[in-house]
């Protein structure tokens, strides 16, 4: 029966990475308080992301929670949160999935896609460390994405910043 959980599991997480769309959800942040929506739209814009053409508004409110929020290793809360528990938290919250492991364990399970077929809510992966893929982020769009970084805690980066650009894998 373990195996058979297994599989289905694995079949649900590879299901995720076809084309991830906008899944409308009743869930609702419970430590936090909604910000209004001239602050979120005011924060994106100020990250160079109009948000007038996004089809998951859902998404960039439960990002914007997340800003800010320090790094920790292995972290899975407000009070400290790596990339793969940040990437988890966004897809429980936003998409009501549930994904496993770190970062290679998400590689390992998601299929690729071009960087022009790349929609909101993509997983971005990269090899910073030691040639193996050891950081994921959330794609958001116009190059833009979303993760937790050792040194801003959780930010938003452009996949155009050198740093990102020569280590960036696949979305």
């Amino acid at each position: 029966i373990c195996s058979v959980k297994k599989v289905f599991l694995f079949l649900g997480i590879t299901f995720l990475f076809f084309n991830v769309k906008a899944v409308e959800t009743d869930s609702t942040i419970a430590d936090e308080s909604t910000p209004d929506t001239a602050t979120v739209l005011a924060f994106f814009e100020s990250n160079a992301i109009i948000l007038d053409s996004c089809t998951n508004m859902q998404l960039y409110f439960e990002i914007y929670n997340w800003i800010g929020t320090p790094y920790r290793y292995a972290g899975k809360s407000k009070k400290g949160i790596d990339c793969s528990g940040f990437s988890n938290k966004i897809y429980e919250n936003v998409f009501g999935k549930s994904l496993a492991g770190g970062s290679r364990d998400l590689y390992r399970i998601s299929e690729k896609v071009d960087f022009e077929s790349a929609t909101e809510g993509d997983l971005v992966f990269f090899k910073i460390k030691k040639g193996q893929i050891s950081h994921v982020g959330v794609y958001l769009k116009d190059g833009k994405f979303a993760h937790a970084t050792t040194r801003a805690g959780v930010t938003i980066s452009d996949l155009s910043e050198t740093y990102y650009n020569l280590s960036l894998i696949h979305i």
